[in-house]
């Protein structure tokens, strides 16, 4: 059904049914959570993040804000721009209450003038006034710019990109990034989400291809085909780093698996499904239990390595809980995951847990709500089970 929806640009709208009661965790079953998720998203997160995390003067997308809903903006990253484009643009689309193409619009068309570059690629960051920051152009920003361009149908803009990512390619496949870490798995995995939502949204066949060339490169080269994992870095060949450079994050595994289930699915690709099982099950030996939550580190032995965990793992967890039917590894994540929106504002969240449960007190970044915003929609979509 998701499929079909996005094909044709429109999604079902999330539940606001009154009469249900919004109550918070634990939830009792999948249908109690996506309900309150639903509220929590429509009535506080949107409008929240659209008034006091976005400058009224430009539209620009604040980086994040404090958990009393308050500004906090130090810089503006291009990251942060085509995630909050992506929610509002979404939100738009799936039918929900509010101005919210109006809000990514706005947003995105002022990063599109304060950020491209001479060679038609994008700066990494800007000062809040909009004067050069970081002018480095990304890998894994320029997956977001495609994201955000799938859900507005800034088809030109996407086929402009797509063509200045040959700056990018490596010669034994997929592309290398910028910075100290050229051959990274995280990058590739959003590039690649980036190319599924193009092609679900009706794009031309090349968004289809280099979907097939990335899963291609993950399947044969990047996941570990002893333990099934996907580690984060590699070599120039695609061998996989150890020891120190040899990270498995749980929060990946379970992101992978959502995405090369979903192209196994279109594909009819059974080892893509399979690999994707082998995901989930990596990233699920980083889940604790005790506290209902996806921890942020294993060693390359696949032992935990960082026992504090992030926010966005979380909707990571129950996403691909959701789509490989895993429903009482669902539960359990739509549990642990509302912890981190306890806070005075509500629709702000708390972003990193320490390993004694307790939370870390920074602003809430805005480049969560990326990921919070699919969790609620996989949540809303695969529910399935009467209240």
């Amino acid at each position: 059904m998701w499929a079909a929806a996005r094909r044709s640009r429109r999604r079902p709208a999330l539940p606001t049914d009154s009469t249900y009661r919004v109550s918070g965790p634990p939830f009792a079953n999948l249908s109690a959570a996506a309900i309150w998720y639903a509220d929590w998203l429509q009535q506080a997160a949107l409008p929240l993040w659209a008034e006091a995390g976005a400058d009224p003067a430009t539209g620009a997308f604040r980086e994040g804000l404090t958990w009393s809903g308050q500004p906090y903006d130090p810089r503006y990253r291009t990251r942060v721009q085509s995630r909050q484009t992506f929610v509002y643009a979404a939100a738009a689309l799936d039918s929900l209450a509010g101005p919210w193409r109006a809000v990514a619009e706005r947003g995105f068309d002022l990063f599109l003038a304060r950020s491209r570059r001479g060679d038609g690629l994008f700066a990494a960051s800007l000062t809040p006034d909009g004067a050069p920051l970081d002018p480095t152009a990304y890998l894994y920003e320029h997956a977001f710019i495609l994201l955000a361009a799938s859900v507005l149908g800034r088809e030109a803009l996407a086929r402009d990109v797509r063509a200045a990512l040959d700056a990018f390619r490596h010669a034994p496949g997929g592309f290398r990034e910028a910075g100290a870490e050229p051959f990274q798995a995280n990058a590739t995995m959003h590039l690649f989400e980036a190319a599924l939502a193009w092609e679900a949204a009706g794009g031309d066949s090349g968004w289809a291809q280099m979907a097939d060339d990335l899963a291609a490169l993950a399947l044969d080269h990047l996941l570990d085909p002893t333990t099934g994992a996907m580690p984060e870095f590699f070599d120039h060949l695609w061998r996989r780093r150890w020891g120190e450079g040899g990270l498995v994050e749980p929060g990946h595994q379970f992101e992978w698996a959502w995405l090369l289930d979903q192209w196994g699915a279109r594909r009819g690709r059974a080892d893509a499904r399979a690999a994707a099982r082998r995901l989930y099950d990596v990233g699920r030996l980083g889940f604790d239990p005790a506290r209902n939550v996806a921890m942020d580190a294993l060693a390359d032995d696949l032992s935990v390595r960082t026992a504090s965990a992030r926010l966005w793992p979380q909707t990571e967890h129950l996403k691909a809980a959701l789509i490989l039917g895993e429903r009482e590894a669902a539960l359990a994540g739509a549990n642990g995951l509302a912890a981190y929106l306890a806070t005075p504002a509500r629709g702000a969240w708390r972003e990193r847990m320490r390993a004694d449960g307790g939370f870390i007190v920074e602003p809430s970044p805005a480049t969560s709500f990326y990921h919070l915003y699919l969790a609620v929609r996989e949540l809303t979509r695969l529910a399935g089970e009467p209240c």
